[in-house]
């Protein structure tokens, strides 16, 4: 009886260790979103750029800054500019309402918040999910870094360091 637990004991240590040999694998390939929508579209940026999701407050409009630029807030001591990410994507302004989140991003030294519609989800993308940006997108100078694909629908990945460069 004692050989046959032992057997046993032997059998599961071996699907242990081999399913945490697998689990990291599998972590490696996987990309952590966070999925939010502007208009009709679901983009998504990842979520190590995120420094955190708030709603909408007060905000100071700043003169002589493109129309996408709204203004700057106040967090927590701290000045950050307010883009509107309809405006810099082209798209109808609409007013806020409560599904209307600004999502602080960082990069480095560079720091932002983004007007944004209505936020969805984190999201999980193992690597065979995520396309490049097509090449008809000037992949290099353009903001998205690479197309996501779920089983349902498909989202743009955007390049956070792009979004927050200042050419104003």
């Amino acid at each position: 009886m004692a050989e046959q637990l032992d057997q046993i004991l032997q059998r599961q240590k071996g699907q242990i260790s081999g399913k945490s040999v697998g689990s990291q694998k599998q972590e490696e390939n996987i990309t952590q979103l966070v999925g939010f929508i502007v208009g009709h579209e679901e983009y998504a940026i990842p979520i190590l750029n995120i420094q955190e999701i708030i709603k909408p407050i007060d905000y100071t409009r700043v003169p002589s800054t493109p129309s996408y630029i709204l203004g700057v807030f106040n967090l927590r001591g701290n000045v950050i500019p307010l883009i509107d990410l309809r405006a810099k994507f082209n798209l109808a302004t609409q007013n806020q309402n409560s599904e209307t989140r600004y999502i602080v991003m960082k990069d480095g030294d560079n720091i932002a918040g983004f007007v944004i519609d209505k936020l969805t989800e984190a999201i999980r993308l193992k690597e065979s999910q995520i396309e490049p940006a097509p090449e008809t997108l000037h992949k290099d100078k353009g903001m998205i870094s690479g197309i996501g694909k779920r089983d349902d629908s498909i989202l743009t990945i955007l390049k956070v360091d792009v979004l927050l460069k200042r050419n104003f």
